[in-house]
This record gives C-alpha cells, sequence and structure tokens, in this order.
C-alpha cells in the first residue's frame, strides 16, 4: 500500500497478538514509549449546515456507532483493557469529524471485515472510519468514503533471507495476511499462479489480524507478511531492526487502491461524511493528522465516493 514513513508512532497492546509474548518480540504497551506522538491537532467548530443533514436516528441518540476489526496501526492502535479508547489517526479523524458535527463517535471493536459487514447491515453500526481497502465487488455491500491511498509490500526479516522482493519471489514461502482482506486474495491468486508455472504453492497463513500475522514473522512462523506499507512500516521500525520492508514500488497485484470509511450502502452519511472530511482538508486539519502519524505518502488529495475501481 509506498514509501517509507518517517518515524514510528503510537504503540499496541500486545494482548491483540493472539499468540503468548513469550515466542517473540512483543510490540512495547507501556512506559514513555507507549505514548502517541506530540502534536497539535486544531479542535473543530460545529457546522450547523452539516450538524442538520445528519440521519433523525443520530441527531437523537447524539452518537454515531463506529466499529473496527482491530488494530491497523498507525491509522487504528485498540488498547489493552476493556472500553479503553481507540488511538492513531483514525481515532483522530473521528474526533475531528464528530466535533465538526457536533455528536460523539463512539468505537467498538470486531473480529474480520465479514464481521463490521454484517454488523451494519443488521443495523447494529452506523460506520467503520477504516482505513478499509475500497473495491468494486465491496461496493456492492458498502459506501466508501476514500480518504487515503495505499501500497502494498512485504515485511521480511532483516536482510531478506529469502530473497523475497515481490509477487513472483513468493513461490514456496510461508506469507502471512490478514484474512478476508484484499491482500489474502491477491496472494492465494499468486499461490495458483506459481503451482501452474510448475513452483511451490505459497504457503498462505491467514491470522485474525495485523499484529498476529507480524508476530508469525518474529516467531519464525512465516517468511513474510504481505499487507498495506502503512501499518507493516510501523511494525518494522518497531521491531528492533529485526525486520525490514520488500517489493516497495512494485504493484503487487495491486491497482491504485483507494482506502477510507465506510457505511451501509444508501446511509446519508455517506454525504455527511465526505463533507465533512473535505472541509478537514480545506482547514488544514487532516494535513495535521496525516503528519503526526508520519503517513504524509499517503495522503489523498480529494477526498472521494468509491474511487475504487478494481
Amino acid at each position: 500500500m509506498s514509501v517509507p514513513r518517517t518515524t514510528a508512532v503510537a504503540l499496541l497492546a500486545t494482548s491483540l497478538l493472539g499468540v503468548t509474548a513469550c515466542t517473540a518480540d512483543p510490540v512495547p504497551t507501556s512506559g514513555s514509549d507507549a505514548k502517541a506522538p506530540a502534536a497539535a491537532i486544531p479542535q473543530q467548530q460545529v457546522d450547523k449546515a452539516l450538524q442538520d443533514k445528519l440521519p433523525a436516528k443520530v441527531k437523537t441518540a447524539g452518537k454515531i456507532v463506529a466499529v473496527n476489526n482491530g488494530s491497523f496501526p498507525p491509522y487504528v492502535i485498540v488498547g489493552t483493557d476493556k472500553g479503553a479508547p481507540v488511538e492513531g489517526a483514525t481515532a483522530d479523524l473521528s474526533q475531528a469529524v464528530g466535533q465538526l458535527l457536533g455528536i460523539q463517535i463512539e468505537h467498538t471493536t470486531v473480529d474480520g471485515l465479514a464481521s463490521v459487514l454484517s454488523g451494519m447491515q443488521a443495523g447494529r453500526y452506523d460506520l467503520d472510519m477504516g482505513p478499509t481497502g475500497d473495491f468494486v465487488e465491496r461496493q456492492k455491500q458498502a459506501t466508501f468514503i476514500d480518504y487515503v491511498q495505499e501500497y502494498v509490500v512485504f515485511a521480511v526479516h532483516k536482510g531478506n533471507p529469502k530473497g523475497i522482493d515481490g509477487l513472483d519471489t513468493a513461490c514456496g514461502k510461508r506469507v502471512a495476511v490478514q484474512a478476508a482482506g484484499s491482500a489474502e486474495k491477491v496472494i492465494k491468486a499468486q499461490s495458483t499462479k506459481c503451482v501452474a508455472a510448475g513452483k511451490p504453492a505459497v504457503d498462505v497463513q491467514s491470522y485474525k489480524d495485523q499484529p498476529s500475522s507480524i508476530l508469525a514473522v518474529q516467531s519464525d512462523r512465516a517468511d513474510a507478511v504481505f499487507s498495506s506499507q502503512a501499518p507493516l512500516t510501523y511494525f518494522v521500525a518497531q521491531s528492533g531492526g529485526k525486520l525490514e520492508l520488500a517489493g516497495v514500488g512494485k504493484g503487487n497485484g495491486f491497482e491504485d487502491l483507494f482506502q477510507g470509511a465506510l457505511v451501509p450502502v444508501g446511509s446519508p452519511l455517506a454525504d455527511v461524511l465526505l463533507a465533512a472530511i473535505e472541509k478537514l482538508h480545506a482547514n488544514g486539519t487532516y494535513d495535521a493528522i496525516m503528519t503526526k502519524w508520519g503517513l504524509e505518502q499517503n495522503k489523498l488529495p480529494t477526498p472521494g465516493l468509491n474511487l475504487g475501481k478494481s
């Protein structure tokens, strides 16, 4: 999903790793190193015109119920304690949007994108702030409000001993991915190509969240992680020099990859959220948030609805 980020930011809770910490070097969770990067995010004033466009249900409740499918640093960082606030670039963007609309955006965590989509379709959740990959087939299930552009690369052991520098070199390798994500679909398709060419299949290992897939490499159960470059850059920076990025600057099975928030198809929230994010672009808040979290290379100059075309 880009080019290397500037610095690592806000540290991830080890309880989300999904396996025992003794099998690898966990990401720190406490102490001064666990604090989010210091940066001033402008306080927003309520935009009455946008607030008036909110659905009646939201106005009455005074809140939007948002959902996420686990930690995806530096966008989404879920705390260890139940009820702990979600942190990261997405949380900062959510807070700014909430201030503009004069409402609270409450976050809850579920396992996997399938649970997010089914929960929204059942009316349990109003929104997923993402960012989630926008693809044409997903637009049948949700409307995307795209606000970042991503790239897909590999994270490998330092020195890249397996020589993985793109999809073509993944044959016969153990590759960890997040279950039900777009990267899983692409690496499985590559495995089929490997077999058709008389090469060993890719050993695709699917995990429920990003931290678990990273830990698979750290504990030498996988040779690489295949995922968005923004979170992989974060994890590489937190690995103490034990991991590095590979396959940077290549398409790796993806064309232009837009990511964003999603709401149920037909939800009036789509236009309201797009207008809110457009305003945050115009007043500099979007730039401040992306810079705070080292995401300058992922900025999307103009947000939009359903920008994904592949």
